[in-house]
């Protein structure tokens, strides 16, 4: 009988994964390492069912202080629903030459608290396959600091560029039309 027990209850847990992934939005059915860590976050788990902004970041371009206004719109946004996950990327070849660096700029420099990742590629055949979704969906960034807004249904919804500002209205308009509440 504990050997049926034992079946019967892998069967389940091993059918609840499963739905679990069923119900991933597959741009986010990844897991990443976080940035000057050893530890990974499984995207669904932190992510699905929530707004999530994503952004490909890098420390040495001329968009790096939009670090200070992304910190203040997570801020604002967090308790209404919005996550923010940066991602930096050598892609245009202006990302630090160390994890640590990267770390210092976006923690100290900029005081980030919103999640940010180990570095990946965002463009080309390199491309991680998050952000070769997401350019499917929206287009390949284009450079630093591109903004791909995700609702809550895993559903890219709105692309900005790296001249967006995060205080641009229309940037923020497509940001409150995402939100849980």
């Amino acid at each position: 009988m504990k050997l049926q027990l034992t079946t019967l209850t892998a069967l389940v847990l091993l059918g609840s994964a499963n739905l679990a992934s069923a119900n991933c939005p597959e741009v986010l059915d990844f897991e990443m390492r976080k940035l000057r860590s050893k530890d990974t976050v499984q995207l669904c788990e932190a992510y699905a069912g929530q707004p999530l902004l994503v952004i490909n970041t890098a420390s040495h371009c001329g968009f790096t202080p939009q670090f200070k206004g992304l910190e203040a719109l997570y801020k604002e946004y967090q308790g209404r629903g919005l996550h923010v996950a940066g991602f930096p990327s050598n892609s245009f070849k202006q990302e630090a030459n160390t994890e640590e660096k990267t770390a210092e700029i976006c923690y100290i420099n900029y005081g980030v608290t919103f999640d940010m990742y180990s570095e990946i590629d965002v463009t080309g055949s390199d491309a991680h396959p998050m952000f070769a979704q997401l350019a499917e969906a929206e287009g390949a960034p284009r450079w630093n600091f591109t903004k791909s807004l995700i609702d809550a249904d895993g559903n890219v919804v709105a692309k900005f560029g790296s001249r967006t500002a995060p205080e641009d209205e229309d940037f923020r308009a497509a940001i409150e039309a995402v939100l849980t509440n």
